[in-house]
């Protein structure tokens, strides 16, 4: 029989304890979803329900079925635009050499550390001298806007790492800037693209200040809803609980369908070079 050192057996411990630190609140919350609201008790917190109550994954279907259209339309929408947009300063950042780059891309990294909060009433007052304020064209551009600096990162680090004397050779063969980013440059970035759609689909699904700030209730998204049924004068927990397991699916369905390429592109990103 294999022995197993000592070392490793802390390892596993340990291990066992972080996942039982993720596992515990996702247990508490899908039980206690389950629960008739009478049934919600402090004494029985951590017990399963004696018969599943499905009639709060019901009421908070009816709040998020009409906000749903509107999370989708947004997060599908600046995703692919944050991707695009990120992708071609990428390359022009990491493979074009001009004045003003070394200011440009620090300035930009810079930008990821601006809070949501300093920059609420500046938004608010320029979406609504342009018109945009209220719908989800406008939250769509501040989405787009606030996550440039983090999808333009991820794209230039993906691009530094391949050769310059591919797009050197390209350039030499009559390529310009176009069509080397076009048939050069996209093919090969397949795991950027993923790792950047999943990190900005996740972040602007879950997002909620500027879109309980910058939007009118017809044009919000599911997280608005979901707060909704945490609110009013009594709050019966199976509600939203019922609601927040809704609101995740979508996105542990994207890192279902996409995460065996999410992992191969940090990879392919930590290897290469």
């Amino acid at each position: 029989m294999k022995k197993v050192r000592p070392g490793r057996l802390l390892i596993y411990a340990a291990l066992v304890m972080l996942a039982a630190v993720y596992l515990v609140p996702v247990y508490m919350t899908v039980i206690t979803s389950l629960k008739a609201p009478e049934a919600i008790q402090l004494a029985s917190a951590w017990l399963p329900p004696d018969r599943p109550h499905w009639q709060s994954y019901a009421t908070a279907w009816d709040q998020f079925a009409p906000k749903l259209k509107n999370s989708l339309l947004l997060a599908v929408t600046a995703t692919l635009l944050s991707a695009a947009l990120g992708s071609l300063n990428g390359y022009v950042l990491s493979k074009w050499t001009f004045r003003g780059a070394g200011v440009i891309f620090p300035l930009m990294v810079f930008g990821m550390f601006i809070p949501y909060q300093s920059i609420l009433i500046p938004l608010f007052q320029f979406l609504r001298n342009i018109n945009l304020y209220g719908g989800l064209p406008g939250l769509i551009l501040v989405h787009v806007v606030y996550g440039l600096p983090i999808t333009t990162l991820l794209f230039r680090n993906f691009y530094a790492e391949i050769p310059d004397e591919l797009v050197s050779s390209a350039s030499i063969d009559g390529g310009d800037f176009f069509r080397i980013y076009r048939w050069i440059m996209l093919p090969l970035s397949g795991p950027a693209f993923v790792v950047v759609a999943i990190w900005q689909f996740t972040q602007i699904w879950n997002e909620f200040l500027f879109a309980v700030t910058l939007t009118r209730p017809d044009a919000q998204p599911v997280t608005v809803a979901l707060a909704n049924l945490a609110g009013g004068q009594a709050v019966y927990w199976n509600l939203p609980t019922a609601g927040s397991i809704l609101a995740a699916l979508p996105t542990v369905l994207v890192y279902i369908l996409l995460g065996r390429f999410f992992m191969r592109g940090l990879l392919a990103g930590a290897l290469k070079g």
